[in-house]
């Protein structure tokens, strides 16, 4: 029972709009089906805008850089998601505060986010975690009462909804990734950035496609220095025809491949189907975990669509070994993922001075709680059987004995 390595399905479909763009003897870069993708992809979110990328990775450098961060800035963010939802602030002089997870889900607490707002914040950074979307309603109204721009980190979340809206249209900036596991794939890699502000847009396409990010003025003559004049007429973008007032960061090559979007608007059709099947795995695994006492799932509120990128639950401690209980998953062939380890306790954050105990809700669930399971379309009905009677074998075995249990005291 393999951890997805291809967390959508890919058909005839997608190779028949992959050859046909092959085929077409059109540009295989930059052009009208990249176009076509983005407009899909933001009418599905509900923004003005959607600027396809190469990578969700990319996504969030440049969503961050759109931030405008200064030296000594700080940017709250959750230790509960993979790294690279904040390491491109491991490169810029701010400083990170970790808001802990709520005790009944794996996403960000908006009262500790609360907690963590001083006169240097500038931004905070949100994951919807497996597809379950923060409660963004407070969350917003800390970040809009304090001046705060909000990120959200989207990329477990295409098929989400929070009270009517789409993840990555509530924040700031919605950031997305299409990589092989995710809910859809561009031929494995790729990401999008949605959001409403038109300056924003226009920074992006032009950072994606090798352009400085710079603030320039135009020159009244189109000299430099003791060369020859430039015809302004002839060379209108070029460098000799403007002073350069300050250069924030030079661009990047990020563009997503015809290729890719042609996959992508065909994996954006077959996306209800796609989380349908997520959802219907989802619930045969939560009939059986309902079973037991030992098992926490995340709270999900009746006004959400929760698409079940990750199939995520927890277990009571003090009756259910949680090692033991992946290595008796492992003994049946089931894989599985502890996601993820805090990020405050990973070195390159330690040595910016974060330490234990500093997200004791987020520490705790990852070393004894936390739980993934394999959830993803590409599952037959047979596996689910496999994966559902497995687990229920696993927890069985994985029980505290009763002496283990008299000697141990405390909540859930």
């Amino acid at each position: 029972m393999p951890y997805p390595r291809v967390g959508t399905t890919i058909d005839d479909r997608d190779i028949a709009a992959i050859g046909e763009v092959l085929q077409s003897g059109e540009t295989l870069s930059q052009g009208s089906v990249r176009e076509q993708f983005e407009a899909a992809f933001r009418q599905h979110i509900g923004t003005r805008y959607a600027i396809s990328v190469s990578s969700g990775t990319v996504a969030l450098e440049l969503a961050i850089h759109l931030l405008n961060l200064r030296p000594g800035d700080e940017v709250i963010a959750t230790p509960q998601t993979y790294q690279a939802s904040i390491q491109p602030l491991l490169t810029r002089q701010v400083t990170v505060r970790f808001a802990d997870i709520a005790p009944d889900s794996p996403n960000i607490d908006p009262a500790r986010v609360a907690e963590q707002v001083t006169h240097r914040t500038r931004a905070v950074i949100v994951v919807h975690y497996g597809g379950l979307p923060v409660d963004m309603d407070p969350l917003m109204r800390i970040a809009r009462d304090n001046g705060l721009l909000v990120v959200e980190d989207a990329a477990h979340a295409l098929g989400s909804m929070y009270r009517g809206r789409r993840p990555g249209s509530i924040g700031d900036i919605g950031c997305f990734s299409f990589h092989s596991s995710k809910n859809i794939t561009t031929l494995g890699e790729g990401g999008m950035i949605t959001l409403n502000r038109s300056d924003w847009a226009e920074r992006l396409r032009s950072l994606r496609a090798n352009e400085a990010d710079m603030v320039l003025m135009k020159r009244e003559e189109g000299s430099c220095g003791s060369m020859a004049p430039v015809p302004q007429a002839l060379y209108p973008g070029n460098a000799y025809t403007h002073e350069c007032l300050g250069v924030l960061r030079h661009g990047t090559n990020a563009t997503l491949s015809e290729a890719a979007a042609a996959m992508g608007l065909v994996q954006l059709g077959k996306l209800p189907d796609l989380v349908a099947r997520r959802q219907m795995i989802a619930a045969r695994i939560s009939a059986e975990l309902a079973r037991y006492d030992c098992v926490r799932l995340p709270a999900e509120p009746a006004d959400v669509v929760y698409p079940y990128h990750l199939f995520t639950f927890s277990v009571d401690s003090r009756k259910v070994d949680r090692n033991e209980l992946v290595r008796q998953l492992a003994v049946a062939r089931i894989e599985t993922f502890l996601r993820y380890f805090p990020l405050h306790l990973l070195p390159e954050w330690r040595a910016q001075g974060h330490q234990p105990d500093e997200c004791p809700v987020a520490e705790r669930s990852w070393f004894a709680e936390h739980m993934n399971l394999p959830c993803y379309p590409g599952l037959s009905d047979d596996q689910v059987d496999i994966l559902v009677a497995g687990l229920s074998q696993a927890i069985s075995k994985a029980r505290r004995s009763p002496s283990f249990l008299r000697g141990r005291s405390g909540t859930y």
